[in-house]
């Protein structure tokens, strides 16, 4: 596969500009003036040894999808079928004229990310924040510290049921009375997690009368 550089538009008589239609005080307008898209024209072009083949895809279309892909929160489908839908993706994936069909097929995103890999990922962050310096919305002091919202991640973190709390509670007096050389006449070690757990399949199936009595016997 080879890269093929895309070629100057020339006007045409028969297709309107995309310049011509949107509003150029648009976010993704000024955004797409702010970024250095030359700079993936150049680097990744060293993804594509081969000069033989079919043409790859234009290197800004596709750091602009993969842009408007993580700022929109979209598949690869989403994001193909958004740019046909909205003349201001095209314009900012550096389309010049208005056209109803898709540029490439989502599967092509995939094999993109593959080509490039992370370091052309970290291009597509490091060009991002540039531009947000040039436009005044990021500053050095915002730089020294990153923010990260984990309200949604997952955490190893279980609920402290009753079940878990008498079961905590039980397998530390009997690690207290071991250091202290008290001998236990039993330690339910095998009889408690066995209760444990039909706790939780009692109360999963509803069946709380058993629930209750599981429970009693576990805390005594």
């Amino acid at each position: 596969m080879k890269l093929r550089l895309r070629p100057e538009e020339q006007d045409d008589l028969l297709r309107p500009r995309l310049v011509d239609m949107i509003d150029m005080r648009h976010e993704l307008v000024k955004l797409a003036e702010l970024i250095d898209w030359e700079f993936f024209e150049t680097e990744w072009a060293g993804f594509f040894p081969s000069s033989k083949g079919r043409p790859a895809s234009s290197p800004r279309l596709v750091a602009g999808l993969m842009y408007l892909q993580h700022a929109y929160r979209l598949s690869d489908e989403a994001a193909i079928a958004r740019w046909v839908d909205s003349p201001y993706f095209r314009h900012f994936t550096g389309e010049t004229f208005f056209q109803h069909r898709p540029p490439i097929d989502p599967s092509s995103l995939v094999r993109w990310r593959k080509r490039i890999g992370e370091e052309g990922v970290e291009w597509l962050l490091t060009k991002t924040i540039e531009a947000g310096r040039k436009s005044g919305a990021v500053d050095e002091r915002s730089l020294s510290r990153v923010a990260v919202d984990t309200t949604f991640m997952e955490k190893n973190i279980a609920h402290p049921t009753d079940t878990r709390l008498y079961e905590k509670a039980r397998r530390r007096l009997v690690a207290l009375a071991v250091e202290a050389g008290i001998e236990l006449r039993q330690t339910y070690n095998r009889l408690a997690p066995r209760l444990a757990a039909q706790v939780g399949r009692y109360a999963h199936a509803r069946q709380f009368r058993r629930m209750r009595k599981a429970l009693r016997r576990l805390k005594g």
